[in-house]
């Protein structure tokens, strides 16, 4: 296991920075097809090369065989006509000398004299101690058949142990008063194959110092486009992070300059639309906070005018008891905007502030639930609680928290078309969640993310019968992320909504998933009965552990956290 560790370290390094350096990408790449390239025309022209000796060499030797053929039976055919016949071993012997002269100083070939009868005593020669095994049987068979000169390449042996490359040209010589023989010459190849070494070596050579000199040439062209690149990275970075003033140098006025100046030109504009955004969000700021004080005064003294009448309607005739009352509610809801609008001033302007302490979540629940039984009541609606940890403890600030969790009751009550609301609590070591389902209107498919927006509604043709303002949602996600916890809707049309609230057991501590599901189970409609249920009975969690079956216990969306 260590040795693969090892060789795949260097690997996995190399492809990090394979993935990450447009300049090691061109440079490697360069590099690489050069190097292809360079191989591929080297072995080209070796090829040819050695085509070229070897072909010049072949036209050579043939020649020369030839004519020492032909020399050889001249010889051979004068000594028959004498007066006096030689010996066999004489006429072999003068024929291997005469050829032999013929290979000059140092020797150009050698000469071997063989002959074609196995079952004789022939005499055989040979020049410089030629051994009979340089000639390769295929080649003799191929002369003894063909009675044809012949050639091929092979290594010459000689007897000394010695050996070289060769090439080796054979015909058939009749010898009178002997028999048939074979006339070999041996032409040795070290000459052609120290030119093929000469000539490999200054291939090599060169295209290593080609290959090279192409990548150092592609590096520092490369550089010259990456490096304008990489710092238009780190501006665009730095820009990025709040530091506007950042630009790119113009020292040129080739593309790279071009593309600076059209980087500087653009960020110039993104900074002074960026601080018309940031002027235009504190005078919105402004506003909202002025206009929310200065209303406030107004709306006191309305207010008390509002009470006395309120107070008084029993004397006033039935339409202008009910103009009282209508104005006392729109007074009532017209205070709460306000309040929310002074609460978005402050998370805008960052001035909220946190007041933690150790609180358990379940009577808190346990409380917004009595207090919503009204509208529960008035929606025909049951709403339900299940606590799968009791006590319950976070550090929070329970009004935030007790806000977001009434908001998404009450949300919840008012869209569930009378069917039911469930909420759940349950923690894990790191964190607690909540989440409040209904089985209502649900959200259409990318309304999860909008819900959260300021003044934004699912259905906007329903009637809002909680007199809310469209802000509680924005309020609850600022107060969630005020904890350092997550804030999070999902949904389907028909099948109703899920809004989960998972908070850290220490406000602003980590954590890396949510102890209850939130988006498991929309793919599937509610189990029959459900509603019903809902009608007929009431809250079944009575402790830790302790609880009734419950008839959604196999919905999908309660197994597990996502």
């Amino acid at each position: 296991m260590k040795i693969l560790r090892f060789i795949s370290t260097p690997f996995r390094m190399g492809r990090r920075v394979w993935r990450r350096s447009l300049l090691f990408r061109v440079t490697t790449s360069t590099l690489l097809l050069s190097a292809l390239v360079v191989t591929v025309l080297g072995f080209s022209l070796l090829s040819r090369v050695t085509t070229g000796l070897l072909e010049s060499k072949d036209r050579s030797a043939i020649s020369e065989a030839s004519a020492g053929l032909g020399e050889a039976q001249r010889l051979l055919d004068a000594a028959n006509t004498g007066p006096a016949t030689p010996s066999a071993s004489r006429l072999v012997d003068s024929v291997i000398a005469t050829l032999g002269a013929r290979s000059g100083s140092p020797s150009a070939f050698d000469v071997l004299l063989l002959s074609s009868d196995a079952n004789t005593d022939a005499p055989e020669r040979g020049t410089n101690l030629v051994a009979v095994s340089s000639i390769p049987e295929g080649l003799r068979e191929s002369i003894q058949q063909t009675k044809r000169q012949s050639w091929t390449y092979a290594s010459i042996v000689f007897l000394d142990g010695r050996s070289t490359p060769g090439l080796i040209v054979g015909a058939p010589l009749l010898v009178p008063t002997v028999g048939p023989y074979e006339l070999y010459y041996l032409f040795n190849l070290d000459q052609e194959q120290e030119t093929l070494d000469l000539v490999s070596g200054a291939v090599v050579g060169t295209g290593i110092i080609l290959v090279i000199l192409v990548a150092v040439l592609t590096l520092l062209v490369t550089r010259q486009v990456v490096v304008p690149v990489r710092e238009a990275a780190r501006i665009a970075r730095r820009f990025s992070s709040g530091k506007l003033n950042e630009r790119m140098q113009v020292k040129k006025e080739d593309d790279l300059a071009q593309l600076a100046t059209s980087f500087n030109e653009m960020a110039q504009n993104l900074a002074m639309q960026i601080r018309q955004l940031e002027e235009l969000s504190l005078l919105q700021q402004r506003f909202v906070s002025d206009v929310s004080h200065e209303l406030r005064t107004p709306l006191t003294t309305i207010r008390m005018a509002a009470d006395v009448m309120y107070e008084d309607r029993g004397s006033f005739d039935m339409s202008t008891a009910r103009s009282v009352e209508l104005l006392q509610e729109q007074l009532d809801r017209f205070e709460s905007l306000l309040v929310d609008l002074l609460e978005i001033s402050r998370f805008d302007a960052g001035a909220a502030v946190l007041d933690t302490d150790r609180t358990d979540l379940v009577p808190m629940i346990e409380r917004i639930i009595h207090a919503t039984e009204p509208l529960a009541r008035r929606n025909d609606v049951k709403v339900r609680f299940a606590a799968y940890e009791r006590p319950a403890y976070v550090e929070c600030d329970p009004r935030r928290i007790d806000r977001v969790i009434r908001n998404l009751v009450d949300n919840a009550i008012e869209h569930a078309n009378g069917t039911g609301v469930v909420i759940e609590l349950a923690g894990d070591p790191s964190a607690v969640a909540v989440a409040v389902r209904d089985f209502g209107v649900g959200l259409m498919p990318g309304e999860a993310s909008l819900a959260f927006s300021r003044f934004w509604r699912a259905d906007k043709a329903r009637a809002r019968t909680t007199g809310g303002t469209g802000l509680g949602l924005a309020i609850a996600l600022e107060d969630t992320r005020l904890h350092g916890g997550w804030l999070e809707a999902a949904g389907e049309p028909g099948q109703g909504s899920c809004f989960r609230l998972t908070l850290p057991r220490i406000t602003g501590a980590s954590f890396t998933a949510s102890p209850l599901p939130l988006e498991e189970g929309f793919s599937r409609a509610v189990e029959p009965g459900v509603t019903e249920q809902f009608k007929d009975q009431s809250r079944t969690e009575t402790g830790p552990g302790t609880r009734e079956r419950d008839p959604l216990d196999t919905a999908p969306w309660r197994r597990g956290a996502p």
